[in-house]
């Protein structure tokens, strides 16, 4: 059901969303800085959100150059972008002071930062260090990890979901999670209404059972 990779995640998802042509940490900031605007946010908002910061030249300096109400019309429509708005300048201020520009290269340190949340470290950590340092888990990867019983116990939030997965799944398979599910839940496993008499794994999965 993946095979293809054709889901908004595998063309428009962070790996897609900054420049590869910048120095290595340019490209990091617009890694964090694609993750921060992707929060509740639609991956086609995201890409072009991006696409708008980048056209400006997308720096730390760059950032804390721009007014926050031109920051915000570039932003817009990303979900809570008045917060993100906030959030952006605060890192951006913190990682030209503490790392000269550039991102922490720990999940702890990542996690001080304003607007940053554990799923937002993690994607970091992967697509701009290169380093697996736990599961990425969104509201797809929750949902779907729950309805599949991947978990011993329903679980309550991403962050508990996280650490149940990671309990049992193999680490060398942690970095695949997130985007398998993430296209899984855009395309077929939808939060409302989701499609299981097309899905493959119907005869395995819980939740469809009796549909």
């Amino acid at each position: 059901m993946r095979s293809g990779k054709d889901a908004p995640v595998d063309h428009l998802g962070i790996e897609h969303c900054y420049d590869p042509s910048a120095p290595p940490e340019v490209r990091r900031y617009q890694v964090l800085l694609s993750l921060m605007l992707s929060s509740q946010t639609k991956d086609q908002v995201t890409a072009g959100a991006m696409q708008r910061l980048r056209a400006r030249g997308l720096t730390v300096d760059s950032i804390l150059q721009t007014d926050d109400s031109t920051l915000g019309t570039l932003i817009y429509p990303v979900g809570f972008w008045r917060n993100k708005v906030k959030y952006i300048k605060q890192t951006s201020a913190i990682l030209k002071q503490r790392y000269g520009g550039d991102i922490p290269a720990s999940v702890a340190e990542l996690l001080t930062l304003p607007g940053v949340g554990p799923k937002m470290a993690h994607l970091a950590m992967a697509v701009a260090w290169g380093t697996v340092s736990g599961i990425a888990v969104d509201t797809h990867v929750h949902r779907i990890s729950n309805r599949l019983k991947w978990t011993k116990k329903v679980t309550k939030s991403p962050e508990e979901t996280r650490i149940a997965l990671e309990e049992w799944l193999p680490r060398d398979l942690w970095s695949e999670i997130n985007g398998l599910m993430v296209g899984f839940g855009q395309q077929t496993c939808l939060p409302v209404r989701p499609r299981c008499q097309a899905c493959l794994n119907r005869a395995l999965c819980p939740a469809a059972q009796g549909l």
